[in-house]
């Protein structure tokens, strides 16, 4: 009796294999579809997801296809695929516009983008996507009740997006002068910056990184147009104190603008 209570979980695991492996084989669609649903019901995604990509092209027009679809979408977004979800999902509310699924669906493929979404120093080419997808799904669907995780998740990308152009801006000022003036880089992908998103919280960070570039074009210009340089570094000073009287870049800014206000001729 013992034995037989070890072995049972094996031999439904056995059975269940077998009937995975005679579901694959089987010609029937209908048989097919029947399983994936209740692969997807227990959890076996990846069982899931693999019927139904034999299944949906011919279930395709007819009563079972726009729930076939959104499943095969399903099965890949649960299981983590969340490139292949999207796509699918993207593919769902276009043949369905107006289909049982299509809010669902809009969320679920900026949302799968945005769990994709990699670190800010990567390429940000899925967090273009996801924000692009939110937002569709915002103007699709303004009153449901999955809007204000769809909100979040796009100021959240935003953001990433500012800092890896914040990064680059960095970058650009710490390579100095090495193979032309990158200062002047840094100050106009900082501005690019602040332009594209004005309600970042690096809005201050750029306005500062402007500031010391500034200073540095200054130092490093030729006598006869260091004068109108610093004059410019006084009057971003100003600007960047204005805005931000007790920023955590103070010091750093006030011993800017003592050694520019005295070669300023002001």
């Amino acid at each position: 009796m013992r034995k037989l209570i070890y072995f049972l979980p094996f031999i439904f695991l056995l059975a269940s294999c077998g009937e995975y492996t005679k579901v694959l084989k089987s010609q029937d669609v209908d048989y097919k579809f029947e399983y994936a649903k209740k692969a997807y019901e227990q959890k076996k995604f990846l069982q899931a997801s693999t019927i139904l990509e034999q299944i949906v092209t011919p279930l395709r027009g007819g009563p079972k296809g726009e729930e076939a679809l959104f499943l095969q979408a399903m099965s890949y977004y649960e299981n983590k695929d969340y490139l292949n979800s999207a796509l699918h999902f993207k593919t769902y509310y276009t043949r369905y516009p107006k289909g049982k699924y299509a809010e669902l669906a809009r969320f679920y493929s900026g949302y799968g983008y945005y769990l994709d979404s990699p670190e800010a120093q990567l390429d940000q080419s899925n967090t273009v996507k996801a924000i692009e997808e939110l937002q569709g799904f915002l103007d699709y669907f303004p009153k449901s009740d999955r809007v204000t995780v769809a909100q979040n998740a796009i100021f959240e990308m935003q953001d990433k997006l500012t800092l890896k152009e914040l990064q680059n801006a960095q970058l650009y000022y710490n390579l100095g002068n090495y193979m032309g003036n990158n200062y002047e880089s840094a100050i106009i992908v900082s501005q690019n910056a602040i332009k594209d998103y004005p309600y970042s919280k690096y809005k201050e960070d750029f306005e500062m990184l402007i500031l010391k570039s500034k200073f540095q074009e200054a130092k490093q210009s030729v006598n006869e147009r260091q004068a109108d340089r610093y004059r410019d570094v006084v009057d971003e000073y100003f600007s960047f104190i204005n805005n931000y009287p007790d920023s955590k870049h103070k010091k750093e800014a006030e011993a800017i603008y003592k050694i520019a206000s005295k070669h300023a001729n002001l």
